[in-house]
């Protein structure tokens, strides 16, 4: 796979935009310069180390990479937004983001994997994950260095998501920040709880509305624990209504009310804002 890119900055070199701007591994990098994946526009090769002038344009070749993902057409995605390096999709309710096991065939990836086969392509892998009862807005990349710069970005916190949680009982305040770090209940195989000895998780809310004994809350993450927005929300007695797991009284329908319904980043390779909300 090939693309093009320019130079951002005046004086920048291929290898500073390798391992300095994208942040990528020695082996990514040691892949590129062994099979010649970075090329001026006349198709000659650049010298890594020299100067370039800012716009200066390049052909970046990818390395090959396949996903170990069992195909299953029958679960068609739906996109909110695609390029040639990230794909946006609506996760419903009810699916896995991934699965357990390269056996494992039912979860929301193996429809991508097959969407992306349709048109000659081999690699999809999620940069976050959303549990299975949670629907919404889920940011994947089309091959490794989009993987590895979108997770880089999202260790830097420029990657914004925010959810939308309907929870049991009257939020007091406009708005707030739960910092309690989590780790995992040894009373539950999955559940996770706050613990002095956890790792850091921070979650802000804002409240949209209140009626009925509920409150429908906006809520942003710092971090992106296991089960955070679930965790610290039943911490401070509100839990997510449908959520059992975590002290929620019970929907008809046995699901929780979880929606991931935006993702905003600055795009790393086009310098376009990206903006996709979903609506639940």
């Amino acid at each position: 796979m090939n693309w093009t890119y320019k130079i951002p900055e005046q004086g920048m070199t291929v290898t500073d935009l390798l391992k300095t701007e994208w942040g990528l591994g020695k082996k990514t990098v040691h892949e590129l310069r062994m099979e010649k994946g970075v090329r001026l526009a006349d198709g000659t090769e650049p010298r890594w180390q020299e100067p370039l002038d800012k716009g200066t344009e390049l052909t970046v070749t990818t390395p090959e990479a396949e996903s170990p993902y069992r195909p299953n057409p029958s679960i068609e995605p739906e996109i909110l937004f695609e390029d040639e390096h990230f794909i946006i999709a609506n996760k419903p309710k009810g699916l896995a983001t991934h699965p357990n096991d390269n056996h494992q065939d039912d979860t929301f990836i193996n429809g991508l994997i097959a969407y992306v086969q349709q048109s000659g392509g081999s690699y999809i892998e999620h940069i976050h994950r959303l549990d299975q009862g949670t629907s919404g807005v889920l940011l994947l990349a089309k091959h490794p260095i989009a993987k590895n710069v979108m997770d880089r970005m999202v260790e830097q916190k420029l990657v914004q998501r925010e959810y939308e949680a309907l929870v049991k009982g009257l939020v007091r305040g406009q708005s707030g920040t739960l910092d309690f770090p989590l780790g995992r209940d040894r009373h539950h195989a999955t559940r996770r709880r706050v613990s002095p000895n956890g790792q850091s998780a921070v979650t802000h809310y804002q409240v949209i509305n209140r009626a009925d004994g509920r409150s429908l809350l906006h809520l942003t993450l710092d971090t992106g624990r296991t089960h955070q927005i679930r965790a610290h929300l039943s911490h401070v007695k509100h839990p997510i209504i449908g959520d059992e797991l975590y002290g929620g009284p019970p929907t008809e329908d046995g699901e929780y009310f979880l929606h991931a319904f935006r993702i905003a980043f600055l795009h790393p390779f086009t310098g376009q804002q990206i903006d996709i909300e979903s609506k639940q």
